[in-house]
C-alpha cells in the first residue's frame, strides 16, 4: 500500500524529498573531464600531475581513462558544438520572457518590503523600551543594519530606519580600523620555503601520487629517508587545497519502511524460517511457518533438512489453497533471506495475486509477528536442546501448533468459566470472556502527529 503511494508520487514528476545520509557517488561532466585532461596535457614539469589530481581528488587511472575517451572523441560528442546563428525567437516567447523577469522583480521587492516592515516592528519594540541614551539606541539600529543588510540592502534598510548611509559606512570604516592584526611569529623549528617544497615535490612524485601521507611517510622511512611528520605532510597539502576524498563512495538504494495494516484474517500474512538444532553440533532443521498477523493464527508451517524457495512455494501455494486465498486478496510479507528473495517465490505470488513485501535490511523489527511466535515455541518448558531427528522434531511441532493455534485460548476461555461458576455475582453484567484480537493491527504504524511534532 504505501509502496503504491510512493510510486503515484514518483510518476507524477515531484521530487523525492527524502534526503539520504550517506553521500553520494561524484558525478563529472564532460567538460569537466575535457578540462582536467587538456590541464594534465599542458603538464611539463615534474610534480604538476600530482598536484593536480591532489587538488582535484582524482586518481591516475581516472586521468587515463579520461584521457583515451578524449582521444576517441567520446567526451567532446557530449558537448553542443553546434555553432552558427541562433534562431529568432517568437514574439511571444520575448513577451513572456519579459514577463516573468518583471514578476521576477516584483516578487524580489514585496518579500524586500515585507522584511522592512517586519524589522520596523522590531525597531518600534526596542525603542518602547527604556534605553540609556541617544547612543545605545543608534547602536542597536547600526546593528540591525548590519545583520540584514545582505537581504535588503544598505540604502533601503538606512532609508527605512531613517539612518544616514554614510554614518553607517563611517561606523563600518572604525570597526575595521580599531580590529587588531596579531601576527604570529613564525617558530624557529618550521621547515623553511626551500624544504617545504621538497616535501610537496615528494609527494607530486609519479610513485605517491596515488598513496595518502602516512603510506608515503611509511615507505620514505624504510629507505632512510625523513623529510616531516605525518601531520606536517597533511598541512602543507591541505595549505595548496589538495586535501580531498578521492575514495568512490558506493551507493546504496534507500529502503521503504514497510507500513501494512490488517482489519480482518486473511489480509496479511507474515511468514520466517528458524533453525531447530539437530541431534549434533552444526545440523539444523528448517521451519517455515507462515501467520495471520491479525488472528495470529499459523495458516501453515512444514518441517525440512534443508531451505530451498522450492518448498517455499509448495508451502505458500498449500496455504493458500486451504485458506481459499482469491485473488488481490493477500499480502504475504517477509524477510529478506535468499528463499524470500528467490525469482521462484516473486514468480508465484506474481502469478497468484499476492502483493509480497520484505523488510528493510538489518532492521530486526520489520517481521514483528514471526520473530514472537518463534520465541514463543523456543521459550516453552519443553522445549528441548536438541532434536535427535527429524520425526522428533516434526512431532514437537504438531503438539506446539495444536495447543498455539487452539488449545491456548480454550485453556483460557476455560479458566474464566470456572470463575464465573464458582462466583456468578462478581460478575455482574455478563459471563467473562477471553480478550479478542484488536480491530485493527499494524506492521510499522505510521507515526501521529504528536510524535512527528517531537521528531
Amino acid at each position: 500500500r504505501n509502496g503504491g503511494a510512493n510510486n503515484a508520487a514518483s510518476s507524477s514528476g515531484a521530487p523525492d524529498p527524502e534526503v539520504s545520509a550517506k553521500p553520494k557517488r561524484r558525478q563529472f561532466t564532460a567538460a569537466y573531464k575535457a578540462r582536467i585532461v587538456e590541464e594534465v596535457q599542458q603538464c611539463t614539469e615534474q610534480g604538476q600531475i600530482g598536484e593536480l589530481l591532489r587538488r582535484e581528488g582524482l586518481y591516475s587511472s581516472a586521468i587515463t581513462l579520461w584521457r583515451r575517451q578524449y582521444q576517441s572523441g567520446a567526451l567532446r560528442a557530449l558537448k553542443d558544438d553546434k555553432r552558427g546563428r541562433k534562431p529568432l525567437r517568437d514574439a511571444r516567447d520575448q513577451e513572456l520572457e519579459r514577463l516573468r523577469k518583471e514578476n521576477g522583480r516584483l516578487n524580489k521587492k514585496l518579500v524586500q518590503a515585507e522584511l522592512i516592515i517586519d524589522i520596523q516592528k522590531k525597531v518600534a519594540a526596542l525603542l518602547g523600551n527604556p534605553i540609556e541614551n541617544a547612543l545605545e539606541q543608534r547602536g542597536h539600529l547600526m546593528s540591525i543594519i548590519e545583520q540584514h543588510r545582505q537581504q535588503i540592502g544598505t540604502l533601503s534598510l538606512c532609508q527605512a530606519l531613517e539612518i544616514p548611509k554614510a554614518s553607517f559606512y563611517r561606523q563600518q570604516t572604525r570597526k575595521a580600523a580599531t580590529a587588531l592584526v596579531v601576527t604570529r611569529k613564525r617558530p624557529e623549528h618550521a621547515l623553511s620555503d626551500a624544504e617545504q617544497q621538497t616535501v610537496l615535490g615528494t609527494l607530486h612524485e609519479s610513485r605517491f601520487v596515488d598513496l595518502p601521507p602516512p603510506q608515503v611517510y611509511t615507505q620514505l622511512l624504510e629507505q632512510g629517508q625523513y623529510l616531516c611528520s605525518i601531520r606536517t605532510m597533511y598541512r602543507l597539502l591541505a595549505a595548496n587545497d589538495e586535501v580531498r576524498e578521492r575514495r568512490a563512495v558506493a551507493s546504496r538504494p534507500v529502503y521503504t519502511k514497510p507500513e501494512l495494516l490488517a482489519t480482518g484474517p486473511n489480509q496479511v500474512w507474515s511468514w520466517d524460517i528458524t533453525k531447530l538444532k539437530g541431534p549434533v553440533k552444526w545440523s539444523y532443521y528448517q521451519l517455515y511457518v507462515i501467520l495471520d498477523i491479525f488472528s495470529r493464527y499459523v495458516v501453515g508451517w512444514m518441517i525440512a533438512d534443508h531451505e530451498s524457495s522450492t518448498l517455499a512455494k509448495r508451502l505458500i501455494t498449500e496455504s493458500c489453497g486451504k485458506q481459499q486465498i482469491v485473488e488481490d486478496q493477500l499480502t504475504l510479507h517477509a524477510d529478506r533471506d535468499p528463499s524470500m528473495k528467490s525469482k521462484g517465490v516473486a514468480q508465484l505470488l506474481s502469478d497468484m495475486g499476492i502483493t509480497k513485501t520484505h523488510s528493510r535490511p538489518h532492521v530486526s523489527n520489520d517481521n514483528p509477528f514471526s520473530e514472537s511466535q518463534f520465541k514463543t515455541m523456543k521459550y516453552r518448558p519443553k522445549f528441548p536442546k536438541r532434536f535427535g531427528s527429524i520425526q522428533d522434531a516434526r512431532a514437537f511441532t504438531v503438539d506446539f501448533m495444536q495447543w498455539y493455534n487452539q488449545e491456548i485460548h480454550q485453556c483460557r476461555q476455560a479458566a474464566l468459566d470456572a470463575a464465573y461458576h464458582r462466583h456468578p455475582k462478581r460478575f455482574v453484567r455478563k459471563p467473562p470472556e477471553a480478550a479478542l484480537p484488536p480491530q485493527a493491527v499494524w506492521i510499522n504504524p505510521p507515526k501521529t502527529q504528536e510524535q512527528q511534532a517531537i521528531h
